[in-house]
């Protein structure tokens, strides 16, 4: 897929989780029935080794191992792109590789972590990426993880590399959000989403291309349409899904502690609706005892938007 074929990738790209055993390993079974979960869902792509996948707690091996296993698995049903994140130059371009190989749209790319980075280095960086990956290179805008946001200034230069498709912004800054907007409509094919699925809905009112939403994982047809209706301008019905995003956001994703306590609240449902394991990776803490059964008890009350998507699969 090359730039100009980028322009048309729009709607929900799920950022798939790991499913893992306990003892870290992935767990392929739980892979493959998640896959068929999202894909029948209604997803309109399945991003591999982003935030939500908990890439950064993986070994190199696994996550190329991985990439090769989900496109065996998806088989060319939907694009798939692939997390690239790395502190070495030399290893976000072998997973490059290996996913073009594996026969991915595109990759993924925050800025590499444990320094805090100047705009100048993250441009030097991009650029050497952009040049050095053989798929074209989505932006990845995620301060709370990597220390650094990238500046507006600095994507409107890296927009205009001819290997870079877009970004996806999971600032939740919505004057940042509304200022890549106006950076995109300068860049022939330059593509916006968003991660934060509780802003998706007024992100794609507002023009952006989609959601890269972790909730997509376990009800991928409300979130697909969610940004069906977004799509369409009908606010009424997103107001009333909004509702829905909110009640998820803030009881399954506030059981678990921490940065990724939002990942744990969505691991375990999956494990509970047995679609894939449970298993957060290490060192994080999977949820047990009373924080499982208050999974249950949410899920319980989600239980009409989970019947929805197994009807509408």
């Amino acid at each position: 897929m090359n730039i100009a074929e980028h322009s048309s990738l729009k709607g929900i790209i799920v950022p798939l989780v790991t499913p893992a055993d306990a003892g870290g390993n992935i767990d392929e079974a739980g892979t493959a029935r998640l896959v068929e979960h999202v894909i029948k869902g209604g997803v309109h792509g399945i991003f591999v080794l982003g935030s939500t996948g908990e890439a950064h707690c993986l070994p190199a091996r696994t996550r190329h191992s991985f990439i090769r296993m989900v496109s065996r698995l998806v088989d060319g049903r939907v694009p798939l792109l692939a997390g690239i994140t790395d502190t070495s130059h030399e290893d976000s371009v072998s997973l490059a590789e290996t996913a073009a190989d594996a026969g991915y749209s595109s990759t993924v790319a925050a800025a590499p972590y444990y320094y805090s980075h100047t705009q100048d280095d993250l441009k030097r960086w991009f650029t050497s990426l952009a040049d050095g990956s053989p798929l074209p290179v989505f932006l990845y805008n995620m301060p709370s993880c990597v220390k650094v946001s990238l500046e507006a200034r600095t994507v409107d230069i890296l927009a205009s590399h001819p290997n870079i498709a877009g970004i996806k912004d999971s600032s939740a800054n919505m004057t940042y959000f509304q200022t890549l907007m106006h950076i995109a409509r300068k860049h022939q094919g330059f593509s916006v989403f968003v991660g934060p699925e509780e802003l998706t809905g007024e992100c794609v009112l507002m023009g952006a291309c989609g959601g890269v939403n972790g909730g997509a994982n376990l009800f991928p047809r409300f979130y697909a349409s969610l940004y069906e209706a977004a799509a369409r301008k009908d606010v009424d019905k997103v107001r009333e899904m909004q509702k829905t995003v909110m009640h998820i956001s803030t009881s399954l994703y506030s059981i678990g502690d921490g940065p990724a306590g939002y990942l744990k609240g969505l691991k375990a449902a999956l494990h509970e609706k047995g679609v894939c394991s449970g298993q957060m990776l290490h060192p994080f803490s999977s949820l047990e005892g009373k924080e499982l059964a208050e999974v249950r008890r949410i899920l319980a009350e989600l239980d009409s938007i989970w019947q929805y998507g197994s009807q509408q699969a």
